[in-house]
C-alpha cells in the first residue's frame, strides 16, 4: 500500500471515529466487560429484539419521508406563515418539537435544523442562529419525551418494562408541558420581533410515494404501540421500500443500531458483576431520578437507560430521569453532539461561542426540570 493510499485510509478511519463516537465507546465498554463476564449462552438474553426491530423500522420510513422531501415541504408551509423573526423562530422550535414525538429526536434534529439555517440566513438574521439551534436541540431533546419512539431511550425502557400506555403519557406529559412553557418564555425574551420575509417557492412532493411512507409510518406506530406483532413490520417495511427506495435503506442509522447492540452487553455484563450490582442498586434506592439524570451528563442517557434498567424497577423515576438528562452537558445525548456538528459545519470558528451558550441554557434547563420533576416526585 502507497503512502497516499495509506493517508486515504487514515483520514476514512478518522471521519468514521468523529461520526460514530459514541459508537465506538459503546464497543469499547463491552469489550472490557467481556473480560471480567467471558461470553456464553446468557448473552443471547441481553439483546432485545423488539426494540431494535421497531428503532429499525421507524428509522427506515423516516429515511424515505426525508428523500421525498415531505418534512422540509411540510415545514416550509408552516413557516411561511410567519413574519417576524420571533415567530418564525418559535415555528422552527415547535416543529422540531413535533417532530421529535414522531419522528425520533435526532432524525428532528437532522429534518429541521437545516430549514432553520435557511430561514436565518436568507432573511439576514444569522445573530440568531446559535440560539435558534440550540433551542431546536433542546426541543427535540425534551419533545421526544412524550411518547415511547420520540427517543431511543423511551422506546427501550418502554419496551423492557411493557409501560402501559396511558401510564406512559400520564408520567411523562407534566415534564414535556413545563419543557414546552421554558422554551416558549426563552424564544419570547430572547429574540426580537423584527420583521422578515422569505424567498418564495416551495417544495414539491410526490404525493403517491408520500402516502405509501405515511402508511409504512402508521405500521410502525402501531408496532410501537404492541397492537400488531413487531415481526410483521419488519417484513412489511423493508420489502416495500426494497421497491420503492433503496436508498432509505442505506441512509437508515446503523451505529446507532449497533450501539443499541453494544449497550446491551455492556449492561447486560455489568449486572452480573457483584459489586458493580450491589453498588448501582444502592444508588438508585436512594433517588433513581436523580442518578440517571446526572449519569447522563456522563455517559449519554440511551447507554443510561440501558445500564440502570438492570439495577432498579422504579421505570417511572428512572423514564423522567433519563429525558430530563438529555440537556446539560454536550454529551448528555447523541441529539446534541449532532445539533453541534451541523452548526460548527454551517458557522466555522464559532465552536467555541456555541459551546458557552449551549451549556449557559442547557444547564439552566437541566435545573429547572429537575427541581419540577423533583417536586412532583413528592
Amino acid at each position: 500500500m502507497d503512502l497516499t493510499a495509506k493517508q486515504t485510509v487514515l483520514q476514512r478511519a478518522a471521519a468514521f471515529a468523529g461520526h460514530n463516537a459514541v459508537l465506538l465507546a459503546a464497543a469499547g465498554a463491552a469489550l472490557v466487560t467481556a473480560f471480567f463476564v467471558p461470553p456464553d449462552g446468557a448473552y443471547l438474553g441481553y439483546f432485545d429484539c423488539k426494540t431494535l426491530a421497531c428503532l429499525f423500522c421507524v428509522l427506515a420510513v423516516v429515511c424515505a419521508l426525508k428523500d421525498v422531501r415531505f418534512f422540509s415541504a411540510l415545514a416550509e408551509r408552516i413557516v411561511r406563515r410567519f413574519r417576524t423573526a420571533r415567530s418564525s423562530v418559535l415555528a422552527l422550535v415547535y416543529i422540531t418539537f413535533i417532530g421529535s414525538m414522531l419522528i425520533a429526536n435526532d432524525m428532528a434534529l437532522l429534518t429541521f435544523l437545516p430549514l432553520g439555517y435557511f430561514a436565518l440566513e436568507t432573511t439576514g438574521k444569522q445573530k440568531y442562529m446559535a440560539f435558534t439551534f440550540i433551542m431546536q436541540n433542546i426541543a427535540a431533546n425534551l419533545g421526544g419525551m412524550l411518547t415511547p419512539f420520540g427517543n431511543p431511550q423511551n422506546l427501550y425502557l418502554y419496551t423492557r418494562f411493557r409501560i402501559p400506555d396511558a401510564e406512559f403519557l400520564s408520567v411523562m406529559a407534566p415534564h414535556f408541558l413545563f419543557a414546552v412553557a421554558l422554551i416558549t418564555v426563552c424564544c419570547l425574551l430572547f429574540v426580537r420581533a423584527e420583521p422578515l420575509s422569505l424567498p418564495e417557492g416551495t417544495t414539491a412532493l410526490d404525493r403517491r410515494r408520500t402516502a405509501v411512507y405515511l402508511a409504512l409510518f402508521a405500521l410502525a406506530v402501531v408496532m410501537v404501540f404492541r397492537i400488531l406483532p413487531y415481526w410483521i413490520g419488519l417484513i412489511v417495511i423493508p420489502a416495500v421500500l426494497l421497491f420503492l427506495d433503496r436508498q432509505a435503506l442505506r441512509e437508515v442509522d446503523y451505529p446507532l443500531l449497533f450501539t443499541f447492540v453494544f449497550f446491551f452487553i455492556f449492561s447486560g455484563n455489568m449486572a452480573r458483576i457483584p459489586a458493580v450490582s450491589g453498588f448501582f442498586s444502592s444508588l438508585l434506592e436512594r433517588s433513581a431520578l436523580v442518578v440517571s439524570a446526572l449519569s447522563c451528563q456522563v455517559i449519554s442517557n440511551v447507554p443510561t437507560a440501558i445500564l440502570l434498567s438492570r439495577f432498579t424497577e422504579n421505570y417511572r423515576a428512572l423514564l423522567v430521569g433519563v429525558n430530563i438528562g438529555g440537556v446539560g452537558t454536550l454529551i448528555s445525548s447523541l441529539a446534541s453532539l449532532i445539533t453541534f456538528r451541523e452548526y460548527v459545519r454551517r458557522n466555522q470558528g464559532k465552536g467555541g461561542r456555541y459551546i458557552a451558550l449551549f451549556s449557559l441554557f442547557n444547564f439552566a434547563f437541566l435545573f429547572l426540570m429537575l427541581g419540577f420533576a423533583l417536586l412532583l416526585s413528592r
